[in-house]
């Protein structure tokens, strides 16, 4: 809507005349701050319509700036949607507690940014209105249908967007001619014939879990369908019901009209649950009821609603392991796991690592509108000698940093950013195992213990951090510290 005002705080100056370039023509007003204590004084006195708050900055971070904003009755009702590189669950529920509505994540998707800034201001408008509404039944119902056609056409943007990734990403992004993938391949198009089938994909993290879940969509009859995405670790505790199966007006505090939850959002299509395993206990049980039955009843609801959606679900854990340890429903897994689809790491994709490579640097030069360097025959050797530990993920991102690295000129192996030469030794079991004494320094002594760690898992980074009792940030981050 034109003319609705949008505060920027963010202490890069580039990140902030690149929001400005996809939002002001669309008539939208930008204010800007870069630090806290201005982008506080701003929204105070102009009262913008949003505010978009950078995480990192200097002094006071985005967290802080975000609680103060909603402690002031100044500005306690404007939408706050968080700018950020950091997508870790923790991440996301830290902002979501202090009262963050949504995120952008960086780099910057233009059609990403303007979907989720307008539907925001939508949702605003939306409820100032309903505050004011003055109770007469033809208004009220006026609303309502507003709000739907409103939240509509958000999903319709949003599988827009899954549309352009599939663009991207779709079957056609399967490149690599190992029998693993040739063998995925034909499981897609297995299940062509038996859209209503429940899937569940397996693999370590980085594999294309989600990648092979748009493909399953995209090359079944529910391909006109949305394909909504969820990541299961990313839903606040106290809304996960609500979001999941939706909720009538009134169902509890905040709850102002109807909502739609995903099931129905998803009907006709599918609904793909990114790291099931991490779901509560407790929304296990209510998901296993709705695909049982095929009807969700919202938070608040006297009456159930028929759906019909296909689950895929994905995970990076044992859920047999989480079975065994009671954190994770036996009946549950036998319902979502109507078939079964495991990718393979990179590592054990023999053959595939050089093609990938190719095909990300024609991908990239084509998106940057650079001339393709090549991959010279060291470089593909120091790949092909990498075990990958974020798989085709960090492939993927590897390729993109050297490309940029590089200038435009052939690849080296010092354009190749690995994780480390120590982690990559103990990875292709080039070398014996880190010594079990532990030096007295402690820094070396944690780099020693991770390197145990690594070895006696054969370089799977995930095992290693759940021996270790870390998240497996924190050994990535060590290796990052030991190559400077």
């Amino acid at each position: 809507m034109a003319n609705e005002k949008i505060l920027i705080v963010d202490d890069t100056a580039a990140n902030v005349h690149l929001l400005a370039t996809v939002l002001e023509p669309r008539g939208y007003e930008i204010l800007a701050a870069s630090n806290a204590e201005q982008g506080l004084k701003v929204a105070a006195k102009t009262r913008p319509d949003l505010i978009l708050l950078d995480v990192v900055m200097p002094g006071r971070d985005g967290f802080a700036v975000c609680r103060a904003l909603k402690e002031n009755e100044a500005t306690r009702a404007i939408p706050v949607l968080f700018v950020t590189a950091k997508v870790e669950h923790e991440s996301l529920l830290r902002g979501f507690d202090c009262g963050a509505v949504d995120y952008i994540s960086k780099p910057f998707q233009s059609q990403e940014v303007l979907v989720r800034v307008e539907t925001h201001l939508q949702i605003a408008r939306l409820t100032c209105e309903l505050v004011v509404r003055n109770g007469e039944l033809e208004r009220e119902v006026g609303r309502r249908h507003e709000a739907e056609a409103a939240r509509h056409a958000a999903t319709e943007r949003l599988v827009t967007l899954s549309e352009q990734d599939m663009q991207r990403w779709g079957v056609s992004g399967f490149v690599g001619g190992s029998r693993f993938m040739r063998r995925i391949l034909s499981e897609i198009e297995r299940l062509h014939h038996f859209s209503g089938t429940n899937v569940l994909i397996t693999g370590e993290s980085g594999t294309g879990k989600e990648l092979v879940a748009r493909a399953i969509h995209c090359t079944s009859p529910r391909a006109r369908g949305p394909f909504i995405p969820v990541n299961c670790v990313a839903i606040p505790g106290e809304l996960a019901e609500s979001m999941l199966f939706g909720h009538v007006r009134g169902a509890f505090t905040g709850a102002t009209a109807d909502r739609k939850g995903w099931f129905e959002l998803a009907d006709g299509g599918t609904l793909f649950l990114d790291e099931i395993g991490d779901m509560a206990p407790g929304l296990q049980a209510k998901l296993l009821r709705v695909l049982e039955d095929g009807e969700v009843v919202p938070v608040g609801a006297s009456h159930s609603r028929r759906v019909d959606v296909r689950v895929v679900a994905a995970t990076n854990a044992d859920l047999h392991e989480r079975i065994a340890d009671g954190v994770f429903r036996e009946d549950l897994y036998f319902r979502l796991a109507r078939y079964l689809v495991e990718i393979p790491p990179l590592r054990e994709r023999s053959g595939d690592v050089g093609v990938l490579a190719d095909h990300f640097l024609d991908l990239f030069a084509a998106e940057m509108g650079v001339t393709r360097p090549t991959l010279t025959a060291a470089a593909v050797q120091l790949l092909e000698g990498y075990a990958f530990p974020g798989n085709v993920r960090e492939l993927k991102n590897m390729i993109e940093r050297a490309l940029i690295e590089s200038g435009g000129s052939a690849i080296e192996p010092a354009h190749l950013r690995l994780i480390g030469r120590s982690l990559r030794r103990v990875h292709t079991a080039r070398e014996a195992a880190p010594s079990p004494s532990l030096p007295l320094n402690l820094e070396a002594a944690e780099e020693a213990l991770i390197q145990r760690a690594l070895h006696e898992t054969s370089g799977n980074v995930v095992a290693a951090a759940k021996l270790l009792g870390v998240n497996r940030s924190r050994i990535y981050r060590r290796f990052r510290q030991a190559t400077g």
